[in-house]
């Protein structure tokens, strides 16, 4: 596909979005991919990275593999995915401590959104897609109520955390920072970026890229030849991830982070207690932004 350094300055930004996503436990870096427009190229892109593609690469046919590959594609989506979780790290940790339910009632909007546009893309409602969807929202539920692991934190296990971490990344409704939570790793690495623990960042992304390109194999095939059920899933992924972005929440458990500071560990969920008009107006502005991108990638496609 051939893009002016107008859609690569667009693609950044959309990875921006991807990246200020997977940041915040609950919302998911796919789920953004998919309101843009570029899901299925990026699945298809990682996808790409295989032993042909490398032998291209490590027999100094770098302009060759760079085709195949889709390089411009992830370099500029990357970057902008770089630049959101270095640079939105302490400012999204800082609002979901001291504004959870502002930052919480936007994310609702937008996830709520997502899954209406998602499933209407399904083009045929059956036994087997209604199951697939079933199944996305019992297991998404399942993931948003699991209470987090005590685990350890040698380099082994960060590597682990990376690979599961990165493929929940890229579904939409499962968030990979929230299955960080559930492995008891998420203000670990959260603090490894924060500090540039070069270290632990490597051994993670390591992790990550090797289960991005095995994982993005398995998606891709399943996009490809069964894509209704393929989305059915992912609807209902999305759908039951709403449990885990509902703005008000009690704390159950908290924890004490390196700074010494409290912060909570297991919540539930609970009525509207506060802020109710202003999280409105925060639902409304996610939902209508995903509506408006949808438009916007719509408009796009008919040209």
């Amino acid at each position: 596909m051939k893009r002016s350094f107008k859609d690569y300055a667009l693609l950044a930004l959309k990875g921006m979005g991807m990246g200020a996503a997977d940041v915040v436990p609950g919302v998911s870096g796919g789920t953004i991919a998919f309101i843009v427009g570029i899901y299925d190229e990026l699945i298809d892109s990682i996808k790409s990275i295989n032993a042909q593609s490398l032998k291209m690469f490590f027999t100094g046919k770098w302009g060759t593999f760079w085709k195949m590959i889709n390089g411009n594609f992830l370099l500029f989506l990357l970057a902008g995915i770089g630049i959101s979780v270095f640079s939105l790290a302490k400012v999204i940790t800082w609002l979901l401590t001291d504004h959870p339910v502002l930052v919480w009632s936007f994310f609702f909007g937008l996830v709520l959104a997502s899954t209406w546009f998602v499933g209407k893309d399904i083009k045929e409602w059956n036994w087997k897609t209604i199951l697939g969807f079933i199944v996305g929202v019992a297991v998404a539920f399942y993931i948003t109520v699991a209470t987090p692991a005590e685990t350890p934190s040698n380099l082994l296990f960060i590597f682990l955390c990376g690979a599961i971490a990165i493929c929940a990344m890229i579904l939409p409704g499962i968030s990979g920072s929230f299955i960080l939570v559930l492995l008891g790793k998420y203000f670990f690495i959260m603090e490894a970026v924060k500090t540039f623990d070069i270290k632990v960042i490597l051994v993670f992304g390591a992790g990550a890229c090797i289960g991005i390109t095995s994982f993005s194999r398995v998606l891709s095939y399943a996009l490809k030849h069964f894509r209704n059920i393929t989305l059915a899933v992912l609807t209902g992924f999305m759908l039951g991830s709403l449990n885990k972005v509902w703005p008000w929440k009690e704390t159950i458990e908290t924890f004490i982070d390196s700074h010494g500071v409290e912060k909570p560990l297991i919540e539930s969920n609970i009525l509207p207690n506060q802020y109710i008009w202003e999280a409105v107006v925060l639902m409304l502005a996610g939902f209508f932004l995903v509506y408006f991108l949808e438009k916007l990638s719509t408009g796009k496609g008919n040209e």
